[in-house]
């Protein structure tokens, strides 16, 4: 299969660990160049020093994306150090736990508005590329009910509403539009791996509700995006694709 992603720009948003990570790993594989933003530093040094592995141009700068400000000065810089931008991941996640104010707009400030605004700042900048793709990282959560995280659900399913809008709005422009919505995805420093030692009865519970047997790995995750974000995914649109194992059934 023909990815074509060889020195194409790719910025994903909350790159430094788990999915994010991968999916920048993924598109650094294939030769394209990536930057990530992350809030932690040290992390985002870590990640830096992996990605660099591949060879292409790595561009790494720390930014809280719920802040619209810090966010276009990331975006501006990013787009600079790699010179063109085919494709924006939108991955971070504010995790809006609780039924109250500070879960709600942990939620709208982190999952949704940041992919808004990260959008709108891409957009034209993947236009002039000669096109590309926009990926939002979404869940299972926003497909279904979400009972222990209200928020985080509504929020999701939100942004899958905004994928099929946004695909629609940017077509013309050469701009495909898709979000990916993984399930239970494990990996070290991940929730799921603080629930397995600190929840165990949660943790064996959605273990025992996925069909294929185990929790998914963020390198499944990144597959797709990097497919999507690539030339073979050229007429996917406006979807929203669960990764989950059978997780939903």
């Amino acid at each position: 299969m023909q990815l074509n992603l060889n020195g194409k720009g790719v910025i994903v948003t909350g790159g430094s660990r788990g999915i994010g990570l991968s999916i920048a790993k993924g598109f650094a594989a294939e030769g394209a160049n990536v930057s990530i933003c992350a809030r932690d530093p040290s992390a985002l040094k870590a990640a830096e020093k992996e990605l660099g592995v591949h060879g292409s141009i790595v561009h790494a700068q720390s930014c809280d994306v719920s802040d619209s400000h810090a966010l276009e000065h990331y975006l501006s810089a990013a787009c600079d150090a790699l010179g063109t931008l085919n494709v924006l991941v939108n991955n971070p996640s504010g995790f809006g736990r609780g039924d109250d104010e500070e879960g709600w707009q942990k939620s709208i400030d982190v999952d949704l508005m940041a992919s808004v605004r990260g959008s709108w700042h891409a957009a034209p900048q993947i236009e002039k590329a000669g096109g590309g793709a926009i990926i939002h990282v979404s869940s299972i959560s926003g497909l279904t009910h979400s009972q222990r995280t209200p928020p985080y659900g509504a929020i999701k399913a939100a942004l899958n509403q905004y994928t099929k809008t946004q695909a629609i709005d940017l077509a013309s422009r050469g701009i495909r539009v898709n979000a990916i919505a993984p399930g239970s995805i494990y990996f070290q420093g991940g929730l799921w791996a603080q629930a397995k030692q600190d929840n165990r009865p949660l943790y064996d519970s959605i273990l025992a509700s996925i069909p294929s047997g185990r929790f998914g790995m963020p390198e499944e995750v990144a597959d797709l995006a990097v497919f999507l974000g690539s030339d073979a995914g050229r007429w996917v649109t406006g979807q929203t694709i669960a990764v989950d194992g059978g997780q939903m059934l």
